[in-house]
């Protein structure tokens, strides 16, 4: 698929199929994000991915606490996969833009390979808050790094969303 086809068609999905991405495309997402650009190539980067109940059920539940939503709420649709970008807080002040063109990437990469993925927002406040901190100790992380953001990602259970209409206007060009 040719780069600039790929971003034009690429949309959030919502809706998972339950079953498990393979391995390779899970490689090959990571792999995307770890060839992200970064200020000065410090990387500060730090993946998690998470596939299996225990931990996505706690993640779901911070996030919704966090939202102070309902407990029925499904912030992360309910996909199989769910990668959480951490970024290095110490020294690395473009940690969180750097973090964010790594999730660019993965989904730019998920969508290429026939997988769905959403951007899910709230990372940074959940790891801020107390429970948050319980759930990085717990998976090993260090209290350096700050929450960015996370992706879903699974086999799409939809239809892939047309894109909306460019906005008019969001763009100067001066010769």
């Amino acid at each position: 698929m040719e780069t600039l086809e790929a971003l034009k068609k690429r949309r959030s999905i919502r809706k998972y199929k339950p079953e498990q991405i393979t391995d390779e495309e899970l490689n090959k997402v990571i792999e995307a994000g770890l060839y992200a650009p970064s200020a000065v190539g410090r990387q500060p980067w730090k993946f998690v991915v998470l596939q299996n109940k225990e931990d996505l059920d706690a993640l779901t539940l911070l996030n919704v606490h966090f939202r102070k939503a309902p407990e029925t709420m499904k912030p992360y649709y309910e996909a199989p996969t769910v990668i959480v970008v951490f970024g290095d807080t110490e020294d690395q002040p473009f940690y969180e833009y750097d973090c964010t063109l790594a999730l660019g990437n993965m989904m730019n990469a998920a969508f290429d390979l026939g997988l769905g993925s959403c951007w899910i927002w709230g990372e940074k406040q959940m790891f801020e808050m107390e429970e948050g901190k319980a759930l990085m100790e717990k998976w090993g992380l260090s209290a350096n790094l700050g929450g960015v953001g996370a992706i879903a990602l699974g086999y799409p259970d939809v239809e892939q969303p047309e894109a909306a209409p460019r906005r008019e206007g969001t763009v100067i060009i001066r010769k």
